[in-house]
């Protein structure tokens, strides 16, 4: 079965906890914008993400899924930024740690001052895990972090990779 192709792979920041390269308690996750203007994230969760024995914590469910939605607006709007007002989870079956997995991400509505997107956490077979739906403001990086704004080279590392196509 052919997958869906890879458009552009996005980079990566230094320290985030979800896409941080260099954040050793991160999960880094690779972000890559698909042919039909979704996102995937591949990731995989570690030991240290978990809350109870082999599930990963609601909290880092959380964060991958605002991750991927907040990066989606990327494929619509590059270089834009904007910061959660509302995010809803689903969580419908245990997430594991150490598994290879994917986040796909979709933007539902963009306006001047919000954008809209949803998310899912799948086993890379497609099964579903959580799910989200969720809306973010509009804002720039000096709006979000005022008295320390982030370089641009700590924002932007690329990591090349033969990503050509995701199931």
């Amino acid at each position: 079965m052919r997958g869906m192709k890879v458009i552009k792979k996005q980079t990566n920041s230094a320290d985030c906890i979800v896409c941080g390269k260099d954040n050793p308690n991160g999960i880094h996750a690779s972000f890559y914008e698909m042919e039909d203007q979704s996102l995937i994230a591949l990731f995989r969760y570690k030991f240290h993400h978990q809350s109870y024995p082999e599930r990963v914590h609601g909290g880092m469910i959380a964060a991958m899924l605002d991750e991927s939605i907040g990066r989606a607006i990327w494929i619509h709007k590059p270089g834009a930024y904007g910061c959660t007002l509302k995010l809803n989870i689903e969580y419908h079956k245990g997430v594991p740690y150490d598994t290879p997995l994917k986040c796909v991400a979709k933007i539902t509505h963009i306006d001047r001052i919000c954008f809209k997107g949803e998310a899912e956490i799948q086993l890379m077979d497609g099964t579903m895990l959580a799910k989200a739906n969720a809306l973010y403001m509009f804002l720039t990086l000096e709006q979000i972090s005022p008295t320390t704004v982030p370089d641009e080279a700590s924002l932007n590392i690329m990591e090349e990779d033969e990503v050509k196509e995701i199931n």
